[in-house]
């Protein structure tokens, strides 16, 4: 027999302790009395200590082992009161709640509920507990006696339409129960797939939520009938069928109907033969036609007719569909305004006739002011000719006075004769131009212009009489060509350059020109003078105006700028000004850059060996007497040999009589009768 079959693994281990340590001692005395000294009894010993050490750790691994179940045990025990108190907090937390409460696992099987759950429905209340199916709950409560089912429904039927709200992950309904009871239902989704069910009694908030609704639609009924029997036009509203339902003092006051009459249930169609006879629809509608749409079905376009009664009385109808199918239509007296479009009618005819006869007398003053303008535009012609044609000859006789060799005295007037004649004749010219260029006549003839050279010649133009002042003119240019009309775009920068050499006292003149952008240049001219103010920068455009009237008349009128400013408009050359009193004034013109350069000039000099040579031999054909004397004396001063004629056919006669081609012709464009100047040339060359 082992020690192992000493010990039952069933004792517990006090008693296992207890009969190791019996078996021990009994061994100890074995050894010790003993006689056998043999090595088995030595073996034996060894095994007997052995063993004991053995005991003695399994015994110290089964009181480990049994400290460690001890307080599992504790603990499992303390949890399984911490569990019990959690349910029961819970369970008394559901029941405390107000709302009824059910939980389905994932499975939709109920897990809890409180009291309340389901209290509504007391016939099927002891059915609901643990283990029940949430399609067995829908069941009973379709099935339920308290459940109110709406009109033609079945319990199979809501019973299905609750089924398929539970599959949304969260929704709320109300449910109508009997006498007039309701009850909010409220589905939340856990996380774990399961249903919580909220279940809240609403009937008070309902019943509430009805009465004020009443309420207002009470005070909005009261608020649509005053508004109705207060505005001005008369409304009737019918009902589906055609039928009057509703409407106002007025309607009856317009239509003429004692408000007597007018009666709930008052079919269209017999308010509308009250009109039978005394009716009038206006254009485009006939009684068949309202009747049409009154009894056509929905949707009913938007319909206005008229209505008019005796002689005069016109109400404007509009007929409109209502949601119910019904209809509305509104009446407004429109007698005044028809009456007033009638007059306005008349009135319009009236004051037609008076248009048509003021456009007469405006087509008339038009003619007059165009054959006015006409004669203008001759005058002008005219007066190119004819009142510079003796200035020209005033000159020429003044300019072969002084040729001749004539007394100090003679000369010095005649030198004060010729300038008041350039001043006349600068004078007259101006005033042509601006004749021209407000008639639209002027003709512009755009071509490349060498910029730098012709401000060349205007600087040493000006230069003597800004040295006679002390004045400082200068010239900053680049090259370039620019594209404009040579005549006007001189006259321009002359303008503009003797302007500021006349009004500048001291310092001096700058004319620069500055490249803006591509293909543009601004010529400026910039003086020292006086300045010009504000508030005249728009007053010295024009005509006859010069700043303090410093300039006299010999110098000018005011004309420059004012010709500046029109021939700028006309070429398109934009014109500023910017100026300050006292520091002084620059005006600035822009011009285009021409494309290509200028075309390369003629080497050939016609006639120039002939000069040298003999006398040149010219005709002259000029019909002014005094002109014609005056050039064939300045020309006989140069030693030309002249051939004078007065007309045209008189030069043909000279030619073919002496039959010598001259070396030049110099012909009047205008001859007075018969060909002009330029049938003349032809026929000559």
């Amino acid at each position: 027999m082992s020690a192992r079959d000493l010990l039952n693994p069933a004792d517990p281990l006090a008693r296992q302790h207890d009969k190791l340590l019996t078996i021990v001692d009994v061994l100890m005395r074995r050894v010790e009395t003993a006689t056998d000294h043999s090595a088995a009894a030595y073996a034996q010993f060894e095994r007997a200590a052995l063993l004991e050490e053995q005991v003695r750790e399994r015994t110290r691994d089964l009181e480990t082992a049994l400290d460690l179940l001890n307080r599992t045990n504790a603990q499992l025990a303390e949890a399984n009161r911490a569990t019990e108190a959690a349910r029961k907090n819970l369970t008394d937390a559901i029941d405390a709640v107000q709302d009824g409460f059910a939980l389905f696992d994932e499975g939709d099987v109920l897990v809890m509920c409180n009291a309340r759950f389901g209290r509504h429905l007391a016939d099927i209340r002891p059915a609901l507990g643990p283990g029940l199916s949430f399609a067995a709950y829908v069941d009973l409560v379709s099935q339920s006696e308290h459940l109110h089912l709406s009109e033609g429904e079945t319990p199979e039927g809501w019973a299905a339409r609750r089924l398929a709200r539970h599959r949304d992950p969260h929704v709320i309904f109300n449910v109508r129960l009997i006498w007039d009871r309701w009850l909010q239902v409220s589905e939340y989704r856990t996380p774990g797939g399961g249903t919580v069910i909220l279940q809240t009694d609403v009937t008070d908030i309902i019943r509430t939520e009805r009465l004020e609704r009443g309420k207002l639609l009470d005070d909005q009924a009261r608020v649509v009938r005053a508004t109705l029997d207060h505005i001005s036009q008369g409304v009737c509203i019918f009902d589906a069928s055609a039928r009057l339902v509703g409407w106002n003092a007025q309607a009856a006051s317009l239509l003429a109907v004692p408000l007597a009459r007018f009666r709930l249930g008052l079919a269209f169609d017999d308010l509308l033969a009250r009109f039978q006879g005394n009716l009038d629809l206006g254009p485009g509608l006939s009684v068949h036609a309202l009747r049409v749409w009154v009894h056509g079905g929905p949707p009913r376009a938007p319909l206005r007719f008229e209505l008019r009664r005796g002689s005069g009385f016109v109400l404007d109808a509009f007929a409109q569909e209502i949601p119910d199918r019904g209809f509305v239509v509104s009446f407004s007296d429109v007698t005044a305004e028809r009456a007033a479009i009638e007059a306005l009618s008349r009135a319009n005819e009236t004051l037609e006739a008076r248009v048509g006869a003021r456009t007469l007398e405006l087509e008339s003053a038009l003619a007059n002011a165009e054959r006015a303008n006409a004669a203008r535009s001759r005058f002008v012609a005219a007066a190119s000719h004819d009142l510079l044609q003796p200035l020209s000859a005033a000159k020429l006789f003044v300019a072969a006075i002084a040729d001749e060799n004539a007394r100090p005295r003679t000369l010095a007037a005649s030198a004060k004769a010729l300038a008041a004649l350039d001043s006349v004749e600068s004078i007259l010219g101006a005033l042509l131009d601006i004749s021209r260029l407000e008639s639209g006549k002027m003709v512009v003839s755009q071509s490349p212009i060498a910029l730098t050279p012709l401000l060349q010649r205007l600087v040493e133009e000006f230069t003597p009489k800004a040295q006679a002042k002390g004045l400082d003119l200068r010239l900053r240019a680049v090259d370039g060509v620019v594209v404009s009309d040579p005549s006007y775009l001189r006259r321009i920068l002359q303008n503009l350059i003797g302007n500021a050499v006349r009004y500048t006292d001291r310092g001096g003149v700058l004319i620069g020109v500055r490249r803006r952008g591509r293909g543009f240049v601004r010529v400026e001219v910039v003086d020292t003078g006086p300045g010009i103010p504000e508030d005249e920068h728009e007053n010295i455009f024009r005509e006859f105006h010069r700043l303090n009237a410093r300039a006299s008349a010999s110098e000018g009128l005011g004309l420059g700028l004012a010709i500046v400013e029109r021939a700028a408009a006309v070429l398109g050359h934009p014109l500023t000004l910017q100026s300050r009193v006292g520091r002084g004034t620059r005006f600035a013109i822009t011009l285009p850059l021409a494309e290509t350069g200028l075309p390369p000039a003629s080497t050939d000099a016609p006639g120039s060996d002939r000069i040298g040579g003999h006398a040149l031999i010219g005709l002259l054909v000029e019909n002014d007497e005094d002109m014609r004397r005056a050039l064939t004396l300045l020309l006989e001063s140069w030693g030309v040999s002249v051939l004078e004629t007065g007309s045209g056919p008189e030069a043909l006669d000279l030619i073919n009589e002496i039959g010598i081609l001259p070396d030049f012709l110099l012909i009047d464009s205008k001859l007075g009768e018969g060909p002009d100047g330029v049938g003349v040339f032809q026929a000559l060359a």
